[in-house]
């Protein structure tokens, strides 16, 4: 039976095969809205609302043929067309909904939260041009605004608009719904995203991401994250995150109405899921809707709010625990910031000490974290490690405060994206070895008994060289670059930040080189691949971009050091991208300074598709090493423990490090004459003086650690026997790490959903 051939006559009066991309396309989005609209959407007294300011949700056509249980026989009948599937998945513009961990940890709950069957709906902003479109000039970092809205899409305009009330105006909004679609359910569930109709891309500069930042009804849906470099900027922020928790507040109350509220009830019938801080307004939101709107007093109200919301701590970094002056909130918004006051007055009354829980500072700044730990009902961390540190040093006053508020929760991943959509041979391998439950339970542990079967290993290596294969290829029509696929693939793939210590592998490369040139070629080539953006107004990230560039041109045009050494920079990485790199990497860098990755999702992509971990004792990667076992991951540098150690005692002295024979020469080579000749002075000696003056973020603590790991790693990668036998058991205990299991834990611990 076709399915596709029916809907190319009834729609363009054409067969199949007579058909453009771009029109078969269009048939196959129509296909999936319509059958998704046949779906009812999934319902419960009780409905949870996951409120972010990022989902990076990539590519939805081929996961909703997947999720629709139709993947398979539309794949058939393109070919018999000649087409293919991903030449057809070309057509479709990657959302600019999301950046990094944050987005794609949100994209993989909504997943989950339908594929479990629960009611529950992810809120959000509909951003035209989400963060920019990332892409390379003179080895730096440039940008351009990220187009995607224009041409067919997902999105569905919805008749449902509120009135946002701001301090000096009011904005009606527009809903935009994608259907969000549960693996092999008879339901449904949304993402509903936020707009406003007046918002105007031509205010943009010409060639720029650059625009007039005061001009809110024009401006304040235009990107994720506009530039905070000035107060305007940082005003803008909040107006979008007022903005975003105005309506998901309106609308949760409206639909627990609908539903049956009284709206006294309301924590019966809804729960807040708060991703990060970037929502915590919804907290003094939800107070003045329910005092003003619903005629509620104020202490109920606020006993109301405090029963709805929940809050997930995402870092211990400062920069990230978001604070904001008085003065901004009032001027977006002068009633939220009168209630944010008498909140702070409230909790202050209870509990006058100490002065790091409250919620405005005697600067009069408010922070986001106190209100949403104050006044929500539960606080969870993303990492066993993670939860441990909020525990006892970053959160220590409000755990001792509400000690049974506190949860532990480990990310994870959904394994319809990350391994059945990006990896098929992979899975095709799996079904044929283990059966396809795994697909339904994720429990991939039955894998282990082919540990020692040579003709499996065999295959599994089959699949890694295809997907190499498959890389390259993408390179080449992206960024004309060819890689060796007989190499070993080693990536970092994340945001650029000193933190994640992309400047330490840079160092590594700068060793290697040296090695190279002095004689000591590796017996397997070794291709390093990087991929992230930095924010505009992070100019040591970008340095540090412009520095791999460098080396990048510098090894390429090496004839001595190039068929042995390649470093490659992916440009605008994105969820596509992602699918390629997760399953050809043969080493996942996952290199964070211990205490400073929260958890991590892209070490449980690179584990569940054969990735071997090199690791530092950080975020979700002890429970990697946990249950792939010590034996199949690589760790070096210091613990938690030490770290926390050294920034609480301002014990840690770059200088000194420095002076290390190993480490003096790596650093000093990124001002040295070969690299000036290529790169910007200012920018290197900048990076450089950084390095050795401050290293914020310890690169050179664990350097040398760093180096010695490495290179134990390139040496073990020889033995594939054993190599492959890592990247099985790395496969097979990796279901630990599917969002599936993590939202059953939410359900269970916080929401509580029927």
């Amino acid at each position: 039976m076709t399915i596709l051939q029916p809907l190319a006559q009834q729609h363009f009066n054409r067969s199949l095969d007579e058909l453009s991309n771009q029109e078969v396309y269009q048939l196959l989005v129509q296909l999936i809205q319509e059958r998704a609209k046949d779906l009812p959407l999934f319902e419960g007294k009780k409905k949870v609302y996951y409120v972010s300011a990022e989902f990076l949700i990539g590519k939805l056509l081929s996961n909703n043929l997947l999720n629709l249980g139709i993947f398979d026989e539309v794949k058939a009948e393109l070919e018999d067309a000649d087409f293919t599937l991903e030449e057809i998945e070309a057509e479709e513009n990657e959302p600019s909904l999301g950046n990094g961990g944050l987005g794609r940890l949100a994209a993989c709950f909504i997943d989950s939260i339908a594929s479990l069957g629960l009611p529950g709906d992810g809120v959000g902003l509909n951003y035209h041009f989400g963060l920019f479109q990332q892409y390379f000039k003179h080895n730096s970092q440039f940008y351009k605004p990220d187009e995607w809205l224009p041409g067919t899409n997902f999105l569905t305009k919805s008749s449902l608009q509120f009135e946002v009330p701001f301090t000096d105006f009011t904005l009606t909004s527009t809903l935009y719904d994608i259907e969000v679609l549960g693996y092999q359910q008879s339901g449904r569930n949304r993402l509903r995203l936020f707009d406003l109709d007046s918002v105007d891309p031509e205010i943009i500069e010409p060639g720029t991401i650059s625009f007039d930042k005061e001009k809110i009804a024009e401006n304040l849906t235009l990107f994720l994250y506009p530039d905070d470099s000035d107060a305007e900027g940082e005003k803008l922020r909040v107006f979008q995150q007022y903005f975003m928790v105005s309506n998901a507040a309106q609308l949760l109350i409206q639909e627990a109405i609908e539903r049956g509220s009284n709206v006294h009830d309301l924590a019966d019938y809804a729960v807040v899921q708060i991703n990060d801080t970037h929502p915590t307004l919804i907290i003094p939101e939800l107070v003045r809707l329910l005092t003003t709107e619903h005629e509620i007093s104020f202490d109920e109200a606020v006993e109301i709010t405090q029963n709805v919301v929940a809050f997930t701590n995402h870092t211990i970094l400062a920069e990230a625990l978001e604070t904001w002056p008085m003065s901004y909130i009032e001027a977006v918004t002068s009633d939220v910031a009168a209630i944010i006051r008498q909140l702070d007055e409230r909790f202050k009354a209870e509990h006058p000490q100490p002065a790091s829980i409250q919620i405005i500072d005697d600067n009069d700044t408010v922070h986001m974290a106190s209100l949403a730990i104050n006044y929500g009902f539960s606080t969870n961390g993303v990492s066993q490690l993670h939860t441990d540190i909020l525990k006892e040093s970053t959160l220590k006053d409000f755990y001792e405060l509400y000690p049974d508020q506190f949860h532990g929760l480990t990310n994870g991943i959904t394994f319809r994206r990350w391994l059945m959509m990006a990896n098929p041979g992979l899975s095709t391998l799996l079904d044929e070895t283990i059966g396809k439950d795994w697909r339904k339970d994720s429990d991939l542990s039955a894998l282990e008994q082919f540990k020692d079967d040579d003709a499996f290993l065999a295959k599994l290596a089959d699949v890694k060289q295809v997907n190499k294969e498959a890389l390259n290829q993408f390179l080449q029509a992206n960024q004309d670059v060819t890689i060796n696929t007989n190499s070993i693939v080693d990536v970092q793939v994340k945001r650029i930040h000193e933190y994640k210590r992309q400047q330490m592998l840079a160092l590594y490369i700068i060793y290697k080189y040296f090695a190279i040139k002095g004689g000591q070629k590796p017996e397997t080539p070794i291709t390093i691949i990087f991929g992230g953006k930095a924010a505009p107004a992070y100019t040591i990230a970008q340095d540090i971009i412009h520095l791999i560039l460098n080396l990048s041109e510098l090894i390429a045009n090496d004839p001595e050091v190039s068929p042995y050494l390649q470093v490659v920079f992916v440009e605008n990485y994105n969820v596509t991208a992602g699918t390629y790199l997760f399953t050809a990497a043969d080493i996942s860098e996952q290199i964070s300074l211990a205490s400073k990755e929260a958890s991590g999702t892209g070490n449980m992509k690179f584990m569940v598709n054969g990735a071997v971990t090199l690791m530092t004792w950080d975020g979700a990667n002890i429970e990697i090493a946990e249950h792939a076992g010590l034996d199949n991951v690589y760790s070096f540098g210091r613990e938690a423990q030490e770290i926390v150690k050294l920034y609480d005692t301002d014990g840690y002295n770059a200088a000194e490090y420095y002076e290390h024979d190993t480490i003096k020469p790596l650093v000093d080579f990124i001002v040295s004459d070969e690299m000036l000749a290529i790169g910007d002075e200012e920018k290197l000696r900048r990076l450089y003086n950084d390095i050795i003056n401050k290293d914020y973020f310890m690169a050179l603590i664990d350097l040398e650690a760093f180096i010695d790991v490495k290179e134990k790693m390139y040496a073990d990668y020889t033995n594939q026997k054993a190599w492959r036998q890592k990247a099985l058991m790395n496969i097979a205990n990796a279901g630990f790490f599917s969002s599936d299991r993590v939202i059953k834990e939410y359900n269970e611990q916080i929401w509580h959903l029927d």
